[in-house]
């Protein structure tokens, strides 16, 4: 049974049931490949005012996930929930979702607070089968999502420029894939990458909103707390 902080109605009812999660990596990639034709990467997205953040802490054998939800305009907080599942499925990279992914979709139906956008610490088409975290769970949410992660999984590129919002495309063969992005000077650059309803230049833009005095965005600056200290209040 999950283990969650808030009892909801908001993301209920929300989520849409794609696949099944217990299948072996065989059948991971082959729905991989079928999801990816259904992702849309165009930005798809009305007004956003909350945008939430999403991260996963491990401890004997669970998967305890965080979703926080943030005001755009202050990067405070205005609704978080979590939930914690048993592992199922091995930690294998490039199946990061079949991992984490019931842990998380548990935690958002506990919101009660619908975000407008979601930010995930992860890949989105910045993926070999472009079926990253942020892409697979923005087709189960419906919702905008982007990638932004702190290491390159796939990919070639130049470093980006010195200065903050500085960026340089991550490429997989001809293809742009996603951007290397300076968030702070001084600092490793960010992968970044559209998940679904999302195109690049308004991936980054809305990754540099969210990103204030430090390297990571506010959105998993606090989901990441959350997810490690559990039950505890953000604070």
């Amino acid at each position: 049974m999950a283990d969650t902080g808030h009892s909801v109605e908001a993301g209920a009812g929300r989520i849409r049931h794609l696949h099944r999660w217990d299948v072996t990596t065989k059948e991971a990639v082959a729905l991989q490949r079928e999801l990816r034709e259904q992702l849309q990467l165009q930005p798809n997205l009305e007004v956003v005012k909350r945008v939430a953040g999403v991260d996963v802490s491990f401890r004997k054998g669970q998967a305890q996930a965080a979703v926080v939800v943030l005001s755009l305009s202050s990067l405070e907080p205005v609704d978080r929930a979590w939930a914690k599942l048993p592992i199922t499925f091995p930690y294998v990279p490039g199946y990061l979702t079949f991992r984490e992914g019931p842990a998380v979709l548990a935690a958002f139906e506990r919101l009660t607070l619908w975000p407008d956008l979601v930010v995930f610490d992860g890949q989105g088409i910045a993926h070999p089968r472009r079926m990253g975290l942020a892409a697979h769970l923005g087709l189960f949410l419906d919702l905008p999502s982007i990638g932004c992660a702190k290491s390159r999984l796939c990919g070639t590129h130049d470093p980006p420029g010195p200065e903050r919002g500085d960026w340089a495309p991550l490429y997989d063969g001809d293809e742009v894939i996603g951007a290397v992005l300076r968030s702070r000077p001084g600092t490793k650059p960010l992968y970044v990458s559209p998940g679904h309803r999302m195109d690049l230049p308004t991936a980054v833009h809305y990754v540099m909103a969210c990103c204030s005095r430090y390297r990571l965005p506010e959105t998993t600056r606090w989901a990441h707390r959350l997810a490690g200290e559990g039950r505890s209040s953000v604070s």
